[in-house]
């Protein structure tokens, strides 16, 4: 059984910019408060007439183009989101249509902020077992439509942005030269806690509490999150897991030559690595220019961080993500 391999990455970001100044016009907050708080400096909006499938296309499009991969050879697309154009059909089902990958059987998958590392360990089993050839697998949020724009504590957090992945099988032998050692993704660990799912959820819109006038007057079809405990939660369960999928590969943190993180909030990725023993330095961050882009968040920074050329073949690369659920995983890929 061969290792799935990451043949290709990609992102989008809405060319609308809403730095923290915007921010300081729309509640009472400043530009020091957030960048004290969060780290953030800027995020970005999505157009009137943008979707969260418009960005998703954006982003696979470029991946694509990296992997060598047309929308026709694709057999999988799997969307990682909780902001789809609508309830129903799925975000993948029209990334699928636009991309004119017909072959592909797509669905979405609802983590939140661990969304794009679910999709892509649900993708990795499909390429690895031989069930499909070349999966593509998109992060995408549009998250300025879903916050509460008189919510200090959660607007000033959220942005828009689409990143995506092409997977495919390695040769049969998946062994670097360089380093004698298997390439690809190596292990996964997923984990959920539903116990916790008032931390960070959207109350209004579901069955439970459909939408009417009066919660949409009380704002219940936008997001809530106790920050606190969400801060609490995140750093020990991100530690753990990356510890886990680590050590399922037989590996330890000193071994780690990058991070590659959903980035939330600056302070939580601090006190993972702190507490990881990974220099700051191994981490790719973007969370400045870009907030909390959700789902997004992790697959912009790989492609980032690839593009940069910071990725060597060989390299240990560590993946974390977390969100709403509580969800959230590790994986560790060499690339």
């Amino acid at each position: 059984m061969s290792r799935t391999q990451i043949l290709g990455t990609g992102s989008y970001a809405p060319a609308r910019v809403l730095t923290n100044q915007d921010l300081e016009q729309l509640v009472d907050t400043s530009d020091t408060w957030i960048r004290e708080r969060t780290g953030i400096q800027e995020r970005r909006q999505a157009a009137p007439d943008e979707a969260t499938s418009d960005l998703a296309v954006q982003a696979s499009l470029h991946a694509l183009q990296m992997a060598g991969v047309a929308p026709e050879d694709l057999d999988l697309i799997v969307v990682g989101t909780v902001t789809p154009d609508m309830p129903m059909p799925s975000c993948a089902a029209l990334v699928q249509a636009k991309l004119g990958a017909r072959r592909a059987f797509a669905f979405d998958v609802s983590a939140a902020c661990a969304g794009a590392l679910y999709a892509l360990s649900v993708a990795d089993q499909f390429v690895r077992t031989g069930q499909v050839k070349r999966a593509l697998v998109v992060g995408a949020e549009l998250l300025t439509r879903a916050v509460d724009w008189s919510d200090r504590n959660t607007c000033v957090l959220f942005g828009d942005g689409a990143g995506a992945m092409v997977l495919g099988p390695g040769p049969a032998s998946d062994d670097s030269p360089e380093t004698m050692a298997p390439r690809g993704i190596l292990s996964t660990c997923l984990r959920t806690e539903g116990s916790m799912a008032d931390l960070l959820c959207i109350p209004a819109g579901g069955s439970r509490t459909p939408v009417t006038a009066d919660n949409v007057d009380a704002n219940l079809h936008k997001l809530k999150m106790n920050g606190k405990e969400v801060f609490r939660f995140a750093v020990r369960a991100l530690v753990e897991s990356t510890q886990a999928s680590l050590g399922a590969h037989g590996m330890h943190p000193g071994q780690v030559d990058h991070v590659i993180a959903h980035q939330a909030n600056l302070r939580i990725l601090e006190a993972v690595l702190q507490r990881l023993e990974i220099p700051r330095e191994k981490c790719w961050l973007n969370l400045h220019k870009y907030g909390n882009t959700s789902s997004a968040s992790l697959p912009m920074s790989l492609d980032e961080a690839q593009r940069a050329g910071r990725l060597k073949r060989g390299d240990v690369i560590a993946m974390m993500a977390i969100g709403a659920g509580m969800a959230w995983g590790s994986a560790v890929v060499r690339w």
